[in-house]
């Protein structure tokens, strides 16, 4: 079995050597190659390798998968930076500031379409990785919009929360570690366990993403706390604190949404943790760690066979950066 190191490793090798753009046109290739030679941490494409491992040798279907899971992800990365107008990604110009709207959209859509290219290649399950691919390319697109939406309210509550995260997010994970399974032979009860695994993840990331953005280390992030405090965005630590607030806390809050500086986030990091939104956060990340350790321990798989994927996600959801 490979760790997550040495799998994202060989993935990146064999993704690089097989890029599928033509030379030309270069104003629609180019983009392309630049965003994805990049490099990225891998996880999604990684997950639905690991997965497959589980039941036996990667297989060359797996590959195949796993290099439409990767295509896909980068194609919303492309159009996710468009729509929040994000002027870099992986600490370097966006597409779209570097290259133009215009390629950016098309860049993304022709991505798009290659991914489908290499899920057209696998032979074992195609019908019901397509079904599953296509179900999780829908939820993708209904959690961006929500996440759009959101944007625009203030009176967004947990539940719709932590739908939208489900979909923008965990799904795909899921997925990916799903199909994995799938295209390994194994279709019913280890299958499902995989994705249910993968989706708890997800959520259990994606809050712990909430809660280091405000009170991580700000040495070990690499950033300065409270980027998403002032984009005023509707993180569970803003939804969960004006849900505990009193009165004179909501007032302030409202207040706060439309002030910048650093003075914002020290008095938001103070409301946070006096509604005990701080506390909620932490638990709720607790919360889906454990049913995602728990879908992992009942695959009814050798413990030995698993524990790269128990490591991986300790990586994950145990980080402080």
């Amino acid at each position: 079995m490979h760790s997550f190191a040495d799998i994202a490793k060989l993935f990146e090798e064999r993704f690089a050597a097989s890029l599928p753009f033509a030379p030309s046109p270069v104003t629609l290739y180019d983009p392309c190659r630049y965003l994805l030679q990049k490099g990225g941490k891998r996880i999604r494409p990684a997950l639905c390798l690991m997965a497959n491992e589980l039941f036996d040798g990667i297989t060359e279907d797996a590959w195949h998968a796993a290099m439409g899971i990767e295509l896909f992800h980068n194609f919303t990365l492309i159009h996710d930076d468009i729509m929040d107008n994000a002027p870099l990604r992986r600490g370097n110009p966006t597409i779209h500031a570097k290259y133009g709207l215009t390629a950016g959209i098309l860049c993304g859509d022709v991505m798009s379409i290659y991914s489908y290219d290499h899920l057209a290649k696998i032979k074992a399950s195609l019908p019901q990785v397509l079904r599953l691919f296509n179900k999780t390319a829908i939820e993708v697109c209904e959690g961006q919009q929500m996440d759009m939406d959101f944007e625009s309210r203030n009176d967004v509550s947990i539940d719709e929360y932590m739908h939208m995260i489900t979909l923008k997010t965990s799904v795909l994970l899921a997925c990916s570690l799903k199909m994995g399974a799938m295209v390994g032979g194994a279709l019913g009860d280890s299958a499902n366990k995989l994705y249910e695994f993968g989706k708890n993840m997800g959520i259990a990331f994606q809050l712990q993403d909430d809660y280091l953005d405000a009170f991580g280390d700000a040495e070990k992030l690499g950033k300065q706390n409270g980027g998403d405090i002032k984009e005023n965005k509707k993180t569970y630590l803003h939804i969960k604190a004006l849900e505990n607030a009193h009165n004179g806390q909501r007032e302030e809050i409202a207040t706060l949404t439309g002030q910048d500086g650093d003075d914002k986030v020290k008095s938001m990091l103070t409301i946070y943790t006096e509604t005990g939104a701080d506390a909620a956060c932490r638990e709720a990340v607790s919360l889906y760690s454990r049913r995602a350790y728990g879908c992992l321990e009942e695959l009814a798989i050798p413990s030995k066979r698993k524990e790269p994927l128990f490591e991986l996600a300790n990586y994950l959801l145990l980080r402080d950066k």
